[in-house]
């Protein structure tokens, strides 16, 4: 076979960096090993059955059969504006400010392309989801990192980001509740932002992937609530997590017009929309009763209490539980880089987790651990986990 050379762009985005951690973790299942994988973000328990009932009778409808309208159905959009109107008390007009996407990474992908030309500048959270620098490489521009610290609750710091990076800067990326730290956003925060944003005409992107799940009776806010907020941004909302439909890839943005605009034109050329049969299941999911998400945010919390409370009684120090998201962000034993301490994990105690280097230079010395399996593997996993912190004292 002939070898073609690859366009330059390929060779420029970043390397899958957990493909090596699913490879460990297979190969170590193949082995016999009883592995404990709580390294990933997927999540683990069915979609609803009323959702799933609903996909089911969808598919037998012949109009579902040919090609949906290129934007989306009118029926979805106007499903997400009600969702918002209800949930978050925010209005949006469904052809206008309401765009659907390929699950929320393609609308997290396409939105650089869809802004930032060669050199231009994105600033990225550092710990952060990785596929925001897929897409800034792909558009060929470039990363300044806002280092997302336990001490300022894993906020950015916005006093420091340079005045040049401030005005060079055309496009932000923020996700709270956060991948991977778990931390959440105050209003003031959000406040902040948008006075920033419309100060140096930056366009905020605001990754709402875990926007459901907030622990201790908090419901996490949306950047759509912020006044002014449509004037500087979008918000991309996955029902990934919400109603456990990660394999069905249906997403959504909302927010400032030009921009939904722009995600609509780009997807003109990639797409033909989505499966009906899957917006209708999706709007079935946001229009119908939520208690289904009520119950499975009590899950986690339920998961994250008993990991938690199991590790502190063990005696590690130092950790938290977090505000949201179904993520724990632990730090890592002093020395020990957490690539270095997620493989010792896996090697001596057969539990998988996601080294913190990952997401970015600031999230070496944590790790990640999802909170996505039953309660008694995850009490399990800290009795395992608390063995390794404490032979590395």
């Amino acid at each position: 076979m002939g070898q073609f050379t690859q366009a330059d762009v390929l060779t420029k985005l970043p390397k899958q960096f957990f493909a090596n951690l699913v490879q460990k973790v297979n190969h170590l299942t193949a082995s016999g090993a009883d592995v404990i994988n709580l390294g990933q973000g997927n999540p683990d328990l069915p979609t609803p059955h009323h959702i799933v009932q609903a996909m089911q009778e969808a598919t037998a409808k012949s109009d579902h059969h040919r090609y949906p309208p290129f934007r989306g159905h009118r029926f979805l959009k106007e499903a997400v504006s009600n969702f918002y109107a209800r949930e978050y008390g925010v209005e949006l007009d469904p052809e206008r400010e309401v765009a659907v996407l390929f699950g929320g990474k393609v609308g997290l992908v396409e939105i650089s392309q869809c802004y930032l030309n060669p050199d231009d500048v994105a600033l990225v959270p550092d710990p952060g989801y990785p596929d925001y620098w897929s897409g800034i490489a792909m558009a060929r521009a470039k990363m300044v990192q806002m280092p997302l610290l336990e001490k300022n609750k894993f906020l950015p710091d916005f006093t420091q980001i340079s005045d040049e990076e401030w005005n060079q800067a055309k496009c932000m990326f923020l996700n709270y509740p956060n991948n991977p730290t778990g931390g959440t956003a105050t209003t003031e925060f959000f406040e902040e932002t948008v006075a920033r944003a419309r100060d140096h005409q930056i366009l905020v992107v605001h990754d709402f992937a875990y926007g459901a799940i907030g622990f201790d009776g908090q419901k996490p806010i949306s950047f759509m609530q912020i006044p002014c907020s449509k004037e500087v941004g979008i918000e991309v909302y996955t029902l990934s997590k919400t109603y456990n439909m990660a394999g069905w890839r249906i997403a959504f943005a909302v927010g400032n017009e030009h921009v939904i605009e722009s995600i609509n034109l780009i997807q003109d050329h990639f797409y033909v929309s989505i499966f009906g049969a899957v917006q209708e299941a999706a709007a079935v999911a946001l229009n119908h009763s939520q208690e289904c998400v009520d119950e499975l945010v009590a899950v986690y919390e339920r998961r994250r209490n008993a990991f938690i409370s199991r590790i502190q009684e063990l005696g590690v120090e130092n950790i938290h539980a977090p505000k949201g998201s179904f993520f724990c962000w632990l730090p890592t034993p002093k020395g020990l880089g957490s690539q270095e301490f997620a493989d010792l994990l896996l090697e001596q105690e057969h539990v998988a987790v996601a080294p913190g280097v990952g997401f970015g230079q600031s999230g070496d010395g944590y790790i990640r651990v999802g909170l996505l399996t039953e309660e008694e593997r995850l009490v399990e996993a800290a009795e395992r986990m608390a063995r390794c912190y404490h032979q590395e004292k």
